[in-house]
């Protein structure tokens, strides 16, 4: 049931994302047994100068829009231009750090995205859409993380990035599901209260 939610949060979260390419192609072929191929400083030069020339016409687009709208359509082309630029860098090092680096920045303007299309929501509404946002962030960033670990360190401290990134990702589904809790009142939310806790283990 848990994984069905946490499931369901991050797809609720993803929006249109251009330079969201799949994280596994950010880096050639390999050319011999766990060697990346790196890509050459031109290509990463042109992808850098690719995403900012990008980034200027979507914001443009962006400047004929009013209220929330405009502030999502900003988020969004902040968000590609980043992706893009750490995914070229990723191409380019072709090393696990620089790959955890760009699954981090691709998690976390995700993030930025759903944020602010929470904005156009109100009440306990939006802060549910918030904390959904934030487990699927957390849920979003374990690979980052693990990743990030197993360039700089031992199998150990890979196993103890991995549980601590899903402690981070069940802490933030808890919250979430608590805080729907709160558009209750009376025995339901009592009830709600205890489910959420009862389920989470708390």
């Amino acid at each position: 049931m848990l994984k069905k939610w946490l499931t369901a949060a991050l797809c609720s979260m993803m929006v249109a994302a251009p330079a969201g390419f799949a994280l596994a192609q950010m880096t050639a072929p390999a050319t011999t047994a766990g060697t990346a191929a790196t890509g050459t400083k031109a290509d990463y030069d042109a992808a850098v100068k690719q995403a900012d020339a990008d980034y200027k016409a979507a914001t443009g687009k962006c400047d004929g829009m009013k209220g929330n709208a405009k502030d999502v359509c900003k988020a969004e082309a902040k968000r590609d231009r980043d992706v893009a630029k750490a995914q070229a860098e990723a191409r380019r090092d072709g090393t696990q750090k620089s790959m955890a680096k760009a699954e981090k920045v691709k998690a976390d303007r995700d993030y930025d995205v759903a944020k602010e299309m929470c904005d156009d929501k109100k009440g306990n509404d939006k802060d549910v859409c918030k904390k959904d946002a934030k487990a699927a962030h957390e849920k979003a960033l374990i690979p980052a993380k693990v990743d990030k670990a197993a360039a700089t360190g031992s199998r150990a401290d890979v196993a103890e990035a991995r549980a601590d990134a899903k402690k981070d990702t069940l802490d933030a589904a808890y919250k979430a599901d608590k805080e729907r809790c709160d558009a209750m009142s009376g025995e339901s939310k009592d009830k709600c209260q205890a489910d959420v806790k009862a389920k989470y283990g708390k």
